[in-house]
């Protein structure tokens, strides 16, 4: 339960009448709460922690929703959702009719923005600036960005227009070296040089010999040395840009943010604030271990994440992550590549292993493409690991750079179908879509895991694009086999023989179209490729059944279905054809076994679909049995 203070903080107004003296008061009760609340959840936590005073400091400082604040990424908003009216909803968070994990805009006019994908904040933040100065309205735009949400070329896209813009807009970059990962790129690097080099040094060391006779004076600057990052650099690049550069500050010390946030608040033009936080702060657990803590499931605070007494079944990730791993020893030319997901894409062990193999490029779908596109040139064999919905951000790379080439990269596809917890723009509801329509371009859809294991294979071994998609989580529980057999390129198979209606799955859905089957007797084909299609057996069915029924765990709109139905235009067979997959609207956080009952995917809503759809021809199938 939330203290005494806090529970009669209900919205930022309430919030701005607190005395400055009890402020500190109300970010030790904030972070307490958001503890407990994300322990008995799950949900992100490290981030949520480090963003604690920053977000009292703004709601304090600024007129709040009058002024808008933008968050990048949006997975570091729980403190702000909690001081904005939604602390007692919180149990419900990530949970389906619950809150969402990121900001959402239909929610609380609190969100602004909806910013589940990274470093989109500097843009909105300026386009409402811009809003803000053509209707003639006094009010401020703040874009607040981590480091990590930085690497992307969007960020730096938005920076250099900002620049020259007249308007009231201020960028927060909460500098607490990492994203999700660890920190990678030039800047860093560069960064941890400066202050590591001759310059830095002996400049610290005069001022320490100055200063060592005025105590007081010689412990600020102590304190200023702790975040003497970006004192110069930073300072100088962003003022290149044009805006006025302000910090860094410690992202901790409400007595160092407040009187800065209200001064900058009284300026005109772009402003720069520099902000050093600590992820995981406050907890020891997560100050340690940041990225474990980053998104953890429901646990003890008081004991930390354990181990599970029973081992859980392998997940797709790690099936992916062991596949590469024994890839690369087999052959030296694969390289692994990730935008800045080493954890979620499970490829910790390759870097442990192939270390001059691996690339993690940040925050940068679209150069991740090309630079795999490059690699492909000289003759290795890229693997590019990738959540679903991420690579929609680098469509034009893939197309242009990738496929009209005709290279050999491998697209491993995470978090394909729904989500669950992280919700609609999470959701990898489209990259059948939007794949199957690009030459050169083959797709895969193993239906459990040690399929999973011979697809990428399958994939690995073909001299142009193809992608394997596997979803979020554990499948069927089928074990991987050791080796590294590939499966037919392009070819699926008949699982079940039934009567008048064949079902043909793609992906892991498989098996609750198998259940399905049971009570309509109908024929299951397992498809594993939406492109090429199997179109030999497809015809081979339409010829032995009186309908068909397509089932994907992606969009129905331009899906897999889709590819069926046109194939059997093309041939010029006519047979009725029933297309489940998600339905065309965006699909919200929740429990994934409820999300996919909702939409009609479990063995029941396709039997009943299928019942619905051709009753008349089940009715001979009903009466014999």
């Amino acid at each position: 339960m939330p203290s005494a203070l806090l529970r009669s903080l209900d919205t930022p107004d309430q919030l701005r009448q607190v005395p400055r003296s009890e402020l500190r008061a109300v970010a030790d009760e904030l972070r307490a709460y958001l503890l407990s609340s994300v322990a008995k959840t799950g949900g992100h936590l490290s981030s949520n922690l480090g963003t604690v005073e920053l977000t009292v400091a703004l709601h304090y400082v600024f007129n709040t929703p009058h002024d808008r604040v933008v968050w990048d990424v949006g997975h570091q908003t729980y403190p702000h959702k909690i001081l904005t009216g939604r602390r007692d909803r919180m149990p419900t968070l990530r949970q389906l009719g619950g809150l969402s994990g990121f900001p959402q805009r239909a929610e609380s006019e609190y969100d602004t923005f909806g910013t589940a994908h990274s470093s989109t904040s500097i843009s909105a933040a300026l386009g409402m600036a811009m809003a803000a100065k053509i209707k003639g309205e006094e009010r401020y735009s703040i874009a607040v960005i981590g480091d990590g949400a930085l690497t992307a070329g969007m960020a730096f896209e938005a920076l250099n227009n900002a620049g020259i813009a007249d308007c009231n807009v201020l960028v927060i970059l909460n500098d607490n070296d990492m994203s999700i990962s660890p920190p990678v790129g030039a800047l860093n690097r560069y960064l941890a040089q400066l202050m590591s080099g001759q310059f830095y040094a002996a400049a610290k060391n005069v001022g320490k010999t100055v200063l060592k006779g005025a105590p007081p004076l010689f412990e600020l600057a102590k304190r200023f040395e702790e975040h003497a990052k970006g004192m110069v650099v930073p300072a100088t690049l962003f003022e290149k840009f044009g805006f006025n550069y302000i910090g860094p500050i410690d992202g901790h010390d409400l007595d160092s943010l407040i009187p800065t946030l209200e001064n900058i608040k009284h300026l005109k033009g772009p402003q720069f604030l520099h902000v050093v936080t600590k992820k995981g702060q406050g907890y020891k657990l997560a100050e340690a271990d940041p990225v474990a803590y980053h998104g953890p499931g429901k646990f003890d605070p008081s004991v930390g994440l354990q181990k599970p007494a029973v081992a859980p079944k392998a997940t797709f990730t790690q099936v992916f992550g062991q596949w590469l791993c024994d890839m690369a020893a087999h052959d030296p030319r694969l390289v692994g590549i990730t935008p800045a997901m080493r954890e979620g894409s499970g490829m910790v062990e390759f870097e442990q292993r192939f270390p001059e193999r691996y690339f993690d490029v940040g925050i940068a779908e679209q150069h991740a493409v090309t630079f795999a596109a490059g690699l492909a040139c000289e003759g290795l064999k890229p693997v590019v690991a990738i959540y679903s919905t991420f690579l929609q951000r680098a469509y034009d790379q893939l197309i242009h750079d990738v496929a009209i080439q005709n290279l050999p990269v491998v697209f491993a596809l995470d978090r394909a179908g729904l989500v669950g917890a992280d919700g609609a723009t999470h959701a990898g509801a489209y990259d059948i879509s939007f794949l199957r329509c690009i030459p050169n371009m083959s797709l895969a859809c193993p239906a459990d895991e040690n399929e999973c294991r011979q697809l990428l294979s399958t994939a690995f071994a073909q001299n142009h694009p193809v992608a394997v998609r596997y979803p979020r989580g554990a499948g069927a529980g089928v074990p991987t086999q050791p080796g590294l057999e590939a499966l037919p390129f392009g070819k699926g198979e008949v699982l079940r023989q039934g009567r008048s209606i064949a079902i043909l799955a793609f992906g892991t859905l498989l098996q609750a179209a198998l259940q399905a089957a049971q009570g309509l007797d109908a024929t299951v084909a397992n498809m594993r490729w939406v492109k090429p299609l199997d179109t030999a057996l497809l015809l081979e069915l339409a010829r032995s059944h009186e309908a068909l029924v397509t089932v994907e765990e992606g969009a129905v709109m331009g899906g897999a279905g889709s590819a069926v139905a046109e194939a059997l235009l093309a041939a010029g067979v006519q047979l009725p054809v029933l297309q489940l997959g998600l339905r065309d609207e965006f699909i919200e956080h929740g429990d994934p076994v409820k999300l996919i009952a909702l939409q009609g995917l479990d063995a029941q809503g396709i039997e009943a679909s299928v019942r619905d759809r051709f009753s008349a021809l089940l009715a001979p199938i009903a009466r014999a049995a």
